[in-house]
């Protein structure tokens, strides 16, 4: 017992490696925990309607890149590529690569349940967060406590829309769940530009996810010449183009890769993703008009993201109404499901702290460069509970709540409070037909605010 307790003691010392660990452990155990309750037995048990990437994995393994029967009946054709008779996987890959040796084992696509593996990778986002702001505390750029760290990691989990993202388990949000842990590992090996190889495996990852989140690479390239520059602002040229080199390396193998795919489905050797092209959706005219990426989308996602509220019944006529209120899927805003996000814009003065304000800036436009491609995307994210894109950087906009080091009094518990029960609301009743009176869908996605 005395041995238990003494080994106990050692690996909880304060300031261990240990310590930490455990305490990352600790949050994934929760979040896994309360995800799985969440999502129920329907995603435990069976596979979701739209296992795109189950299905990708299950063509590899079977030598092709199509799906040799086409389209599942149960997908109802949703997002599939049709290309000179053949049907293929439309979405980057990398959520198919991992769950390859599981289906593999399963034997079919059908007998793998992807959901259920969504949520086990769920927590893992929150949990390296955590060892993202305690490595900040280490090293003296966030003064926040080890507590706050893990308040902030838990408030990530459940007060942002990463919450309804984490129990979907359908192919739009597990991808965000992979690239939610892929940036969050990212960001703690390129802090400092400390693991160059390592940072630049991660941003290859998110390029097999969510290519727009490729753009915080930022973050590495300044930090690597901060870490570079004397204190007579003189920068070692030699050192910042040989971490240059290192993260440059798997990002180019990921490049590749993209580019190996569409060549063996479309004969088009390019690094670039453009599947999305031959989609047969009701929204094609659209993207042949005004392309993937155009200024002509700004309007409306940015109406969706900043502006969308939930809709209220007319005095005369809340009995048809069905409902206290309804979210129209195109999403709330941002700062309705998670109104922490106003504490960036009042960080706590940088004086004398010039660290600190360089990684608030640098973070700031880390997070901006995939946000602003988000926004400039032809679609605003609908079906969605929250603005779900915001996954993309949501752990730089954590990173800046935790440098910003505004006080968690009661406003901020409150704010907290809000964002936890919203994002609660939305992770229950989402895409669950028994809630559907809580929704108001139109798949035409042209009806963004209540009608008059």
């Amino acid at each position: 017992m005395a041995d238990g307790a003494g080994l106990l003691a050692r690996w909880t010392r304060p300031e261990s490696r240990s310590r930490r660990v455990l305490l990352a452990a600790f949050v994934y155990l929760v979040c896994a925990g309360v995800y799985a309750a969440v999502a129920g037995p329907d995603r435990l048990v069976r596979h979701t309607q739209y296992n795109h990437y189950a299905l990708l994995a299950d063509a590899w393994i079977h030598g092709r890149q199509f799906l040799a029967g086409g389209p599942p009946s149960y997908a109802m054709n949703n997002d599939f590529v049709d290309f000179q008779g053949k049907t293929y996987i439309s979405f980057p890959p990398l959520p198919a690569m991992l769950m390859l040796p599981f289906v593999k084992l399963s034997g079919s696509a059908e007998n793998f349940r992807d959901g259920q593996f969504i949520l086990w990778l769920a927590g893992l986002a929150p949990a390296i967060l955590f060892l993202v702001l305690e490595k900040l505390r280490r090293t003296g750029r966030a003064p926040r406590t080890q507590r706050e760290n893990l308040v902030l990691a838990l408030l990530f989990a459940f007060g942002s829309v990463y919450f309804f993202t984490a129990v979907e388990g359908t192919v739009w949000f597990a991808a965000m769940v992979v690239a939610a842990a892929a940036s969050a590992l990212y960001v703690l090996f390129a802090l400092d530009a400390e693991r160059p190889l390592l940072a630049g495996a991660m941003i290859g990852c998110l390029y097999l996810s969510r290519p727009t989140a490729i753009l915080m690479a930022l973050l590495f390239a300044l930090e690597a010449i901060r870490v570079a520059m004397s204190p007579d602002r003189k920068v070692d040229v030699r050192a910042v183009a040989r971490r240059y080199v290192l993260f440059a390396l798997p990002i180019l193998v990921a490049f590749a890769f993209v580019a190996w795919t569409n060549w063996t489905r479309y004969g088009r050797a390019s690094p670039f993703y453009f599947d999305h092209e031959f989609l047969s959706v009701a929204w094609r005219a659209r993207m042949s008009r005004w392309g993937m990426v155009n200024y002509h989308y700004l309007a409306k996602n940015l109406g969706v993201s900043l502006t969308s509220l939930p809709w209220l019944p007319t005095p005369d006529g809340a009995a048809a109404f069905g409902a206290p209120f309804k979210v129209n899927e195109h999403g709330l805003a941002l700062w309705f499901t998670t109104p922490l996000y106003f504490w960036l814009l009042w960080p706590k003065r940088f004086d004398g702290e010039p660290a600190r304000r360089w990684l608030y800036v640098v973070a700031a436009l880390s997070a901006a460069l995939p946000a602003a491609m988000d926004l400039l995307y032809q679609n605003s994210g609908w079906r969605q509970f929250g603005y779900r894109f915001s996954n993309d950087y949501a752990v730089l906009l954590f990173v800046m709540l935790a440098v910003g080091a505004r006080p968690m009094r009661w406003l901020f518990a409150s704010a907290a409070a809000w964002g936890v029960a919203w994002n609660l609301f939305g992770a229950i009743t989402f895409d669950r037909g028994q809630f559907d009176r809580f929704y108001f869908r139109d798949g035409s996605q042209t009806i963004v605010y209540q009608p008059d």
